[in-house]
């Protein structure tokens, strides 16, 4: 799988490196399809909420990429806005070449990311030369204003993928399929004036824990910020008890939980539970 103008980062050393190849057309249909796109809003968000079952994806053959709308050029004390986004994004490149997965920044910058006609080009445009039969991203309402105007990004382009007179940056073909599209949870299962916000179902990642702390570590320059600042590993420790969290729901020691949008036209069977083998719906 290749993107289309898109910049893709060197896990080495974070360099851009320009690309511009079209997907082959005999990979586009929906019943073959086993490319997954996860949009987070910024590096480690994916790591976080659904490495897990990227991981189990990707051993049923998944291709997958990862993608931040921003570079966390905000997360730190310590950096230049421009230093520590260089440092971030080669982080979140090491973080998924260890799931072989490739790994893109639609550079847009913390607290900036605005819902508007033209990031939701660019966004659909990623869409588009992804071709995913899978996206996951922020749910609608959470705590930060990055992470919801992520998911209503994310949102409309997997609608508007398919709608070829909608122009994008690249001009990348439109796709024939809205793609499934799945939520994260937002933070402690909560909307923003505290009403439980349930997942639909949760995926058993007990058998991948290792590989979710394995590439939440990459993103050393946050660990390191709250080991200085904590005393503890909080980084980690934060992540295995929102997947102890979401375990319990189903009777497993870690788990990641999802919302799926389900309203028309976008698909509503749950192609994760079905390429999975596991419950539909857990709630």
């Amino acid at each position: 799988m290749t993107l289309v103008t898109s910049r893709h980062y060197n896990a080495g050393d974070g360099l851009v490196d320009q690309r511009s190849c079209v997907s082959e057309q005999s990979e586009r249909s929906m019943s073959e399809n086993n490319r997954v796109l996860a949009i987070g809003a910024h590096p480690d968000d994916v790591e976080f909420c659904c490495t897990g079952t990227l991981s189990r994806l990707k051993k049923k053959g998944a291709e997958v990429v990862i993608a931040t709308m921003a570079p966390g050029d905000c997360g730190t004390t310590q950096y230049s806005a421009r230093e520590i986004s260089r440092i971030r994004k080669g982080e979140a490149a090491k973080s998924a070449s260890m799931l072989g997965a490739e790994y893109v920044c639609l550079e847009e910058r913390d607290l900036s990311i605005d819902c508007d006609t033209v990031t939701r080009r660019k966004v659909t445009g990623l869409v588009r030369s992804v071709d995913p039969a899978i996206v996951f991203t922020h749910f609608l309402v959470d705590y930060m204003v990055d992470h919801e105007a992520t998911g209503r990004l994310v949102r409309d382009a997997c609608f508007g993928a398919g709608v070829p007179n909608f122009g994008t940056p690249g001009n990348e073909s439109h796709t024939e399929t809205i793609p499934h599209l799945y939520y994260f949870p937002p933070s402690g299962c909560i909307d923003n004036v505290g009403n439980p916000i349930e997942p639909h179902f949760v995926v058993d990642v007990n058998d991948e824990v290792e590989q979710k702390k394995g590439m939440l570590a990459c993103h050393a320059s946050q660990r390191e910020w709250l080991l200085r600042h904590h005393g503890m590993d909080e980084y980690i420790e934060s992540m295995l008890r929102r997947g102890a969290e979401m375990g319990k729901r189903i009777g497993v020691e870690h788990g990641e939980g999802f919302l799926q949008h389900r309203c028309q036209p976008y698909p509503t069977d749950n192609t994760i539970a079905e390429r999975l083998g596991i419950a539909s719906d857990s709630s």
